[in-house]
């Protein structure tokens, strides 16, 4: 996938909305995210004292009945309300509402990792203390991903194509990429596309700290994500929405849009290796990073900067490391590359989005966030991971790699659109 591009269609960003641990709205994300100010703190939504990871990154400013009525709120799971007011962020800073003509033509793709595991939990004790009576008659909805791009056709009046991704960590990134690939076809001429993960619960956290996946730095959780620095001990799990509004460059053109950036290239593979440990030298990260910069006809040189998956694991930060090398050869070491997972942590599924929405504002503000907590680098990592600081730069061209459990890869590429051949 991801080989040549479909048609010349051309596809821009006009809308970001953010839900995230650092923040919810693009402005308060944003000024976390340069400001290196980590959204990560001790659970709350749940007693967590029993568990080896007792923090997570918690969408703590989030309101939904500030989006939602409250018959809404109690007919959706969380994962639903974050991607609900993610969506609705993204509309209202697109300055877009779909009408008669263009209902038919666009499209809702937004996925989820793991859906309505919190609420699989409760409901099954509820069922164990009281009896299956006791199940409530919503719950089948709390835990199909596809509910979240159905309400949001619903709410905002999308009546093309509409259906959920599902690949862990590259969950959203699939979906922003296959949106892409639906206005290129010209199937659609607007797409919602991204992600949104509500997976704080005990069987989460627990589950993850079962496979030592999970950082375990309880007394100090601000400082626990921390992607290429030698005492990295895993990653963080946090929730939250992102979802952009793709649009045909003609008809974000003729309505007068903001355009943020142009998504030119989507690269997706699969390491068909191992269920959670990526090929040696990220091998399937290489075959996704080179077939995005085919799809956008582009060679390694022009990249500006690369917004790594990075979770902060011990073994997945190197092997990015090594792609990348791989890929951009000598200029892998004149390029930033950055993982703002270390101030949001890993929103899992919606992660892809918020990368993709972080890059495309990095573009368009010329300041590249910074990796925090970079205390030590790993020795192995001898590239310019931009410690600790944010930096002024001039963007042209961005890359996101999004990578998940299973050997699933997507790259998506972005461009300053003054930057683009007409």
């Amino acid at each position: 996938m991801g080989n040549t591009r479909s048609t010349d269609r051309r596809v821009v960003v006009t809308g970001i909305g953010i839900a995230s641990p650092c923040g919810t709205g693009v402005e308060k994300a944003w000024d976390a995210l340069v400001h290196g100010r980590s959204g990560i703190g001790p659970i709350t939504r749940f007693d967590a004292s029993c568990l080896e990871t007792r923090f997570a990154g918690e969408v703590r400013d989030f309101e939904p009945e500030e989006y939602l009525d409250r018959k809404q709120v109690r007919r959706m799971d969380r994962f639903q309300q974050l991607a609900m007011a993610a969506a609705e962020l993204t509309m209202r800073d697109a300055g877009y509402a779909v009408n008669a003509h263009d209902a038919e033509r666009a499209a809702v793709i937004v996925g989820s990792g793991v859906a309505g595991l919190v609420v699989a939990e409760t409901e099954h004790t509820r069922a164990q203390q009281l009896g299956p009576g006791a199940v409530s008659p919503f719950f089948i909805l709390h835990v199909l991903a596809n509910m979240a791009p159905a309400q949001i056709a619903i709410r905002h009046g999308f009546k093309g194509p509409n259906w959920s991704t599902n690949s862990a960590c590259a969950t959203s990134a699939h979906a922003i990429g296959e949106a892409l690939r639906l206005i290129q076809r010209g199937d659609v001429d607007v797409a919602l596309a991204g992600g949104a993960e509500a997976p704080l619960g005990m069987m989460g956290i627990a589950a993850f700290n079962a496979i030592r996946a999970l950082s375990t730095r309880n007394e100090e959780p601000e400082r626990a994500s921390r992607p290429f620095d030698v005492d990295r001990d895993g990653f963080v799990m946090s929730e939250g929405a992102a979802i952009l509004l793709l649009e045909e460059i003609g008809h974000a053109m003729d309505r007068g849009a903001r355009i943020y950036a142009e998504l030119v290239g989507y690269g997706a593979s699969s390491d068909a290796h191992h269920l959670i440990q990526p090929a040696p030298g990220h091998e399937g990260g290489q075959r996704c990073m080179r077939a995005a910069l085919r799809d956008a006809g582009l060679e390694p040189g022009d990249v500006d900067y690369v917004n790594a998956h990075a979770a902060s694991t011990p073994i997945g930060d190197v092997l990015e490391i090594e792609a990348i090398k791989a890929v951009f050869g000598e200029h892998a070491y004149r390029m930033p590359i950055s993982s703002s997972k270390s101030i949001t942590g890993h929103l899992m599924g919606a992660a892809g989005a918020a990368e993709a929405s972080i890059a495309a504002l990095a573009l368009a503000r010329g300041v590249i966030p910074p990796t925090i907590n970079i205390d030590n680098l790993d020795p192995r990592i001898d590239l310019d991971c931009v410690p600790n600081v944010a930096r002024r730069a001039r963007l042209d061209v961005v890359m996101s790699n999004s990578f998940g459990f299973g050997g699933t890869n997507v790259t998506l590429i972005l461009r300053r659109l003054d930057s683009a051949a007409s």
